[in-house]
């Protein structure tokens, strides 16, 4: 897309004017350099206009103009990086360039720049013509044709809608959830329900979909309310205030129920609802939305569920074989098909679909519910969903768009690691700013229904990131040796789902010939044998996420990649001294073992002194080495936000003075046999005012018994009142010690593992965690869990408890802010408190604010 070429041009040019490593021959470079710079910016804020133009413009003109914008970015920034030489052959490390050599060209890139610009704006000021108009809806409107009366499941979400509409006197309701997931057939089958058609004088269903016209929706509520299409036909001669007044004529003192579906914006909402008659007294609204800031306008809303596994065979059976029973010898294969849907209503229907037109044989359903995630035969269905699914994805707010597709490079079905995929949208440089904005992106990517709040895909989802990425020459992804290598040449982002691709002459030979890659990004299944890859051809190469390869000996033909920026490797031994001298503008250094073994402390690692020269530097997490004591009074890394799998001896005071901006620490305990001497950890900690999220681990922690741990030397001390977010692990202090933690101001997330806290009983105290959202516990002899007052705990929204086997009780108390609790392998005492929790939640709030329990048990398998 043109908005993320921007972005990397931008990048560009902005490494070429600050970057110590590239000079700029002083003629009329800088000058150009700037100007360029200039009319980038400038069509970034082009491109950001979409975010707020009409909605009933032709998108498939805009987007083929971002395309051709695209393309002619893409070819300058090319022709900039392949005009960067070597200043010298004795200084290879430092790059010049020329940019008068390049002024015809950029000239006519500016030129053609501004004619684009032209066009785009007069296109996203220009309403679509009726014929072009007609012509998309007729390719949107095959989402669901049926009438919702033989929906199957939700009947929990059904039953409880259609009483608060018969029950209550007046109310605005919102249907909230990704695309395809029922709302509309919920809404459907409520509209027809029979005691609902009863109940009201008036009801109407109206579609307002993306391309929303005020005027066509009057008229369409006027139709159903009227019921007589030649006086509706008469009144389409009128004015929209007319028309307005008509509709409020008609509905004026009855009892009515109408619903919008599928609404893409708040302003269109209020404009309907401003229309209604009566509406603060006997009117019921229902709509159905993907978009929760829509949702939000709802008295009562309701985040309409996935399908569990009983519901989703059911379903799939239903739409295969109609009121017939599936045969005996399909039900096993059947079963698991339905499993892979994944619990998307849309995705069910659709592979039922295609099923019902295929052969109904035991070896065709048994291919079809295999367990390949590349299976054809989802492929075709996801293709056939596409539609649905892509209004979600083209109505994204630009600085969005780039963010959601990155998500599918990670492999299909996977929980993408958070901060792994924070950092790489930083390197790739589609984040302004750093960590935060990070979360707000992709909290705006959930609240838009495309992701979920587990970091990970639907499949459906998945594959229209990969669609869309394919169609804007966003990454091209490799997924075995059939895939086709034609168009890889012109690639940017190149991601490699199987690593044994590396072994594979043909492939590795057109690899190699991509010159102009910057990403390189090694998503497939762990790999630990040796694999030869093509790192010498890749000079530009800012991106290397190479952590599922084994690396037995360091590549170093990464040392030569002087514009690397991201480095993330599997490794065991030493890493060389040139990285550090060579490598200046790496931001991310990532460099885990092929196997976690427990050193002892005599054994740990420090890093080479020259670690201290890497300014730039943000991300340090190479496991089994510490930062090396400061050597004078310049080092310092002051960039550097993110520090992991270091032991306490980094966490000195001198060592930590030299990160002044450090919010992220994570400490690796390794303790000595014996050795009883107090490590003052957490003093150190403690003057880290910029730290948000800590982590220590004792990774050997002294078992006593085969469930109590043994407290060690680390007494726990005051920890940084900026804090959110906190992981204790087998440190066994008493829960009396818990109050050292407890009135942290800003704590949102705390999870204790592994004994951290031990003994019997722990009593939560009226101001113990103030701000506290989500707390895990996992591992613990804890029995009994009281609480002072009703009010702890008063912001607890999710609660995993994790192999607690003596566990007895819950406080029923958390019950009044509970969205999410989890139950693995714990007491069936606790499992009985958790779903007497569940019932009083949903006696006091309905499924306003359902709470979602999960309990399992290995026992019962």
């Amino acid at each position: 897309m043109a908005y993320a070429a921007t972005l990397s041009l931008k990048q560009t040019i902005e490494r070429l004017s600050k970057s110590s490593r590239i000079s700029i021959v002083q003629n009329s470079s800088p000058e150009i350099a700037k100007s360029l710079y200039d009319e980038v910016c400038y069509l970034q804020k082009v491109l950001k206009k979409l975010d707020s133009s009409s909605t009933t413009i032709n998108r498939k003109t805009v987007n083929a103009l971002d395309a051709e914008i695209r393309v002619a970015i893409c070819k300058l920034e090319d022709s900039i990086e392949s005009h960067l030489k070597n200043q010298s052959e004795e200084e290879k490390e430092i790059f010049s360039i020329d940019l008068e050599k390049l002024n015809q060209q950029i000239d006519s890139f500016t030129q053609t720049l501004r004619e684009k610009e032209k066009e785009y704006l007069l296109e996203i000021q220009t309403d679509l013509v009726k014929e072009e108009e007609e012509e998309e809806e007729a390719a949107e409107s095959e989402e669901e044709k049926n009438d919702g009366k033989n929906m199957v499941g939700l009947s929990d979400q059904y039953t409880k809608i259609k009483d608060q509409l018969i029950t209550l006197p007046k109310g605005l309701y919102s249907l909230l959830g990704m695309a395809g997931i029922g709302k509309t057939t919920l809404a459907k089958k409520l509209f027809h329900d029979s005691s609902i058609s009863v109940h009201f004088d008036k009801r109407v269903f109206v579609t307002l979909g993306p391309k929303y016209q005020y005027r066509r929706v009057l008229l369409d509520i006027l139709e159903q309310v009227i019921s007589d299409t030649e006086r509706v036909s008469y009144y389409e001669r009128f004015a929209d205030e007319y028309l307005k007044r008509m509709l409020q004529r008609c509905l004026k003192c009855r009892k009515y129920l109408i619903v919008l579906d599928d609404v893409w914006r708040r302003e269109h909402l209020d404009q309907l609802v401003d229309s209604f008659p009566n509406y603060y007294h006997i009117a019921h609204i229902l709509l159905t939305t993907r978009l929760q800031r829509v949702a939000a306008v709802g008295e009562w809303r309701y985040e309409i569920r996935f399908l569990d596994k009983n519901e989703s065979w059911e379903l799939l059976q239903s739409k295969v074989f109609d009121e017939m029973s599936c045969p005996t010898w399909l039900e096993k294969a059947g079963k698991k098909i339905a499993e892979k849907c994944e619990g998307l209503a849309l995705t069910i229907v659709t592979v039922a679909k295609i099923l019902s037109k295929s052969e109904k044989t035991a070896e065709y359903w048994d291919m079809v519910a295999a367990d390949e995630k590349q299976n054809s035969f989802f492929m075709d269905a996801y293709d056939q969903m596409y539609k649905v699914l892509y209004p979600s994805y083209d109505y994204l707010d630009q600085s969005f768009k780039p963010c959601f597709l990155y998500m599918g490079v990670f492999p299909q079905k996977c929980v993408i690691p958070r901060s792994k995929l924070f950092n790489l949208w930083i390197a790739e440089g589609f984040l302004e700013s750093e960590y935060y904005s990070a979360n707000r992106f992709f909290e705006n990517l959930v609240s838009n229904s495309l992701v979920m709040e587990t970091f990970n895909l639907p499949s459906p989802f998945w594959y229209l990131c990969n669609k869309e990425a394919a169609n804007n020459k966003f990454f091209c992804a490799l997924n075995g040796f059939t895939d086709d290598l034609a168009d890889i040449e012109s690639q940017h982002r190149l991601c490699i789902r199987d690593n044994i691709l590396f072994g594979i002459k043909e492939v590795y030979d057109s690899v190699a010939s991509i010159s102009k890659v910057r990403s390189l990004l090694c998503t497939g299944p762990y790999h630990q044998y040796p694999v030869s890859m093509f790192l010498e051809y890749t000079r530009f190469l800012r991106i290397l996420d190479a952590l599922t390869i084994r690396f037995y000996e360091f590549p170093m033909e990464v040392v030569d990649l002087l514009q690397l920026i991201y480095l993330s490797i599997t490794y065991n031994g030493k890493i060389p001294t040139s990285i550090y001298t060579k490598l200046w503008d790496l931001e991310y250094l990532i460099v885990q073992p092929h196997l976690r073994i427990i050193n002892s402390v005599e054994n740990t690692s420090q890093l080479p002194t020259e670690i201290w020269a890497m300014q730039k530097l943000k991300h340090l997490q190479v496991m089994g080495s510490d930062l090396p004591h400061p050597h004078s009074e310049t080092s310092l890394l002051p960039n550097l936000l993110t520090l992991l799998d270091v032991s306490p001896q980094t966490c000195t005071k001198d060592i930590l003075e030299r990160t002044p901006k450090l919010q992220e620490l994570g400490v690796r305990i390794e303790l000595a046999p014996d050795n009883d001497e107090p490590l003052c950890l957490f003093d150190n900690i403690s003057h880290l005012h910029n730290l948000v999220i800590l982590e220590c681990t004792i990774v050997n922690p002294e078992m006593v018994s085969f469930e109590v741990v043994r407290a060690p030397p680390v007494p726990l001390s005051i920890l940084p009142s900026g804090l959110l977010d906190l992981t204790l692990s087998g440190f066994g202090y008493s829960w009396e010690e818990i109050s050292k933690i407890a009135l942290l101001p800003h704590l949102t997330r705390l999870k204790l593992q592994c004994f951290t806290f031990r003994g019997p009983k722990w009593e939560v105290l009226q101001r113990d965690f103030p701000q506290l959202e989500l707390l895990v516990i996992e591992d613990s002899d804890l029995v009994h869990w009281t609480v002072q007052s009703d009010y702890a705990l008063p912001m607890l929204h999710s609660l995993s408890v994790k192999y607690c086997f003596k566990l007895e009780e819950i406080p029923i108390e958390f019950g009044r802010s509970l969205r999410r609790m989890e139950l693995v392998d714990c007491n069936r005492l606790a499992q009985a408190c958790a779903e007497k929790i569940k019932e009083d939640v949903r006696e006091k709030y309905g499924d306003f604010f359902p709470l979602d329990l999960t309990i399992e048990s290995s026992w019962d398998d």
